[in-house]
């Protein structure tokens, strides 16, 4: 019975050794056609990199606005509105008025002042006649004195002392005086005038520009402290512009003049060409905006800033409030030298010795003469599928195209595909 149970155990120890060496070999065997399979089946994608221009498009949304707008709202102080003088949907032009308030009453008193001003201009007038009189008198007494009088003389003379030249010179200085002081009397009256005349005219309240009316409201209703509504609402006749906010990611890309395609909602496949006129360096007043910063990655609000687009194309067809998409383009003009953005891989910086210090680098794969070159690079400006490469590869190197992580330097390549 021993003898049997001997037996069954070597039979199954000699299973499990034949097993393991089976195994063993087939190991070895798959290793080494994986080994042959990287060094000289494997296929690999390359590109040649070259030259173009990168340019990325930022898209954002936004609001068609008038150049200018006036709007104009009742003032109490001056009274209820006599006369509108435009229409709606007519067009006016800067300086045209636009409506007037009740000027009666400080017509009246414009009048009134007026009268008082010619009364004392009249004054003014008696009162340099009498200098020129006594400017004849005094000449004429100095004449006089000192001059024996002759008594068979026809016509009598008074005898004239210096006295009585003294008392005409003093005569004279009291009428100056007089005479200043009814001038500015008139000076003052005139001022009184020009205010009176002031008010008047601003009770004809003219358009700031030239423009459109697009509202008059006769019935407004009217408060203490003026109206909620304008009286007249005014656009300018200029070309529409776009008006909108923008992330703060996307405001420190955009700069002036840059060209903008813009397409309202209300029409399909159509477009509007424009220019980025200004991006504002203040955010909008709330200092957030819509977009949530956590699907960036972050923890917060994104800030946003108004920006304002200019368009070039006529505006004829486009309306005040048409809602528009706008695509910004960056980049362009200067062409760089690029590779896909699949082209580059990170992997540990390792020294001459093999040692690892720990930091990651940028490394792109070259395909030089069926051989694999390990270069480490510099990056540049970017847009969605390419990148500018600044150093480490030059222009029409076959690079390889989503490196696979079996590559390493100076691996030999019997087989690869070229793509343009």
């Amino acid at each position: 019975m021993k003898k049997k149970v001997w037996i069954w155990i070597g039979i199954i120890a000699g299973i499990l050794i034949f097993l393991a060496v089976g195994a063993t070999i087939v190991m070895k065997m798959g290793s080494k056609v994986v080994d042959g399979m990287e060094e000289e089946d494997m296929s690999l994608t390359v590109q040649k990199a070259d030259k173009q221009e990168l340019t990325e498009s930022i898209l954002v949304t936004g609001q068609i606005v008038p150049e200018s707008e006036q709007k104009v709202y009742a003032e109490p102080e001056n009274g209820e509105i006599q006369e509108f003088k435009v229409e709606e949907n007519k067009k006016v032009k800067k300086g045209d008025p636009l409506f007037v308030y009740d000027s009666s009453k400080l017509s009246r008193e414009f009048d009134k002042t007026v009268r008082e001003r010619d009364l004392v201009n009249k004054r003014a007038q008696i009162e340099i006649n009498q200098i020129a009189e006594l400017n004849k008198r005094i000449k004429e007494a100095k004449q006089k004195v000192g001059r024996k009088i002759d008594p068979e003389a026809e016509v009598a003379e008074e005898a004239v002392t210096q006295d009585d030249v003294n008392q005409l010179e003093n005569e004279k200085v009291q009428a100056e005086m007089d005479h200043e002081a009814t001038k500015e009397e008139i000076q003052s009256i005139q001022e009184t005038i020009n205010e009176l005349d002031a008010q008047i005219k601003a009770m004809t309240v003219v358009s700031k520009i030239d423009g459109i009316v697009v509202k008059v409201n006769k019935n407004v209703e009217k408060t203490e402290t003026g109206s909620t509504e304008p009286v007249v609402h005014i656009i300018s006749s200029q070309p529409y512009k776009v008006i909108g906010t923008m992330n703060e990611f996307d405001a420190v890309k955009i700069a002036k003049d840059q060209p903008v395609v813009i397409r309202p909602k209300v029409f399909k496949d159509r477009e509007w060409k424009g220019v980025v006129e200004s991006v504002s360096q203040f955010p909008t007043d709330d200092g957030g905006g819509g977009e949530d910063y956590e699907m960036m990655g972050g923890g917060g609000n994104v800030t946003t800033y108004p920006f304002k687009v200019a368009i070039t194309d006529d505006t004829t067809e486009l309306r005040q409030g048409f809602h528009v998409s706008l695509e910004v383009k960056m980049g362009g003009g200067e062409k760089s030298l690029v590779v896909p953005h699949m082209a580059i891989v990170e992997e540990e910086d390792v020294d001459e010795n093999g040692e690892s210090s720990g930091e990651m680098v940028e490394v792109i794969y070259v395909l030089v003469d069926g051989v694999l070159q390990r270069r480490e690079i510099e990056t540049g400006k970017m847009n969605d599928e390419f990148i500018e490469i600044t150093e480490g590869v030059t222009k029409d190197e076959l690079v390889v195209i989503s490196p696979s992580p079996g590559l390493h330097d100076g691996m030999e390549v019997t087989s690869y595909d070229e793509v343009e």
